[in-house]
C-alpha cells in the first residue's frame, strides 16, 4: 500500500506516537529552564503540546471521512467507517448503525455534545456517558436517516471536543446515506 493510498491521512497515522513523544521531548527542552518557569507554565506548556496533538488527530479523522462520504459507491462503507471511528474516538465497548425509526428513549448524543439523560442534562464531563447505549442521531438537511447506537466502556471519559467530532463524523455519515457530500462543520 503506497504512502498516499493508505487509510488515515499521515496526520491521522502520526498522532498515537506524537502523543506518546511529544510530551517527553517537550520536557527534554525545558529541563534547561527549570529554574527560569514556574511548575504551573511548564504544565501549561505541556497541555498545549498534548492539545495540539489531539486537535491534529481529530481533523485528520473529519477529514478523511469527508473525504470517504464524497467518494464511497456505497453509504455502508462511510457508516462502517464512521462506526469504526466512533469507537476509537470515545472508546466504546461497541457500536452498531440503526437505519429507520427511533424505537425507545435512550440516552442521546445532542450537536453541542452534550448527553441527555431523559429530558435531563448528564454530566458527560465529569462522569462520562451512562452505562447503557447512547444514541446519536444521524440527519441530513433535516431529514432522520437513522442512528448510532453507541456503548460506553465503564470508566472512560470522553472530551467534549471528541463529542463533538463524533457528530461531525455522523453528519458524514447522513451526508453519504441521503447522497449528496458535504464540508465538515468545525
Amino acid at each position: 500500500m503506497t504512502r498516499s493510498s493508505s487509510r488515515f491521512p499521515r496526520p491521522a497515522r502520526c498522532a498515537p506516537a506524537a502523543g506518546l513523544l511529544l510530551p517527553p521531548l517537550v520536557c527534554l527542552v525545558l529541563v534547561p529552564l527549570r529554574t527560569r518557569l514556574s511548575d504551573t507554565h511548564v504544565a501549561l506548556v505541556l497541555v498545549v503540546a498534548v492539545v495540539a496533538v489531539a486537535d491534529a488527530d481529530h481533523l485528520a479523522r473529519i477529514h478523511e471521512t469527508a473525504r470517504l462520504a464524497r467518494s464511497a459507491v456505497s453509504p455502508h462503507v462511510v457508516v462502517d467507517h464512521v462506526r469504526d471511528q466512533l469507537v476509537s474516538l470515545l472508546h466504546l465497548r461497541g457500536c452498531r448503525f440503526e437505519y429507520g425509526t427511533l424505537v425507545g428513549h435512550p440516552p442521546r448524543l445532542e450537536q453541542d455534545g452534550t448527553v441527555m439523560l431523559g429530558r435531563r442534562p448528564w454530566d458527560a464531563d465529569t462522569l462520562g456517558p451512562p452505562d447503557q447505549e447512547v444514541e446519536l442521531r444521524v440527519f441530513h438537511n433535516g431529514h432522520f436517516h437513522g442512528r448510532f447506537m453507541m456503548l460506553p466502556t465503564p470508566g472512560a471519559v470522553p472530551s467534549r471536543q471528541a463529542r463533538l467530532v463524533a457528530i461531525t463524523l455522523a453528519e458524514q455519515a447522513g451526508s453519504a446515506i441521503a447522497g449528496t457530500p458535504t464540508v465538515p462543520t468545525p
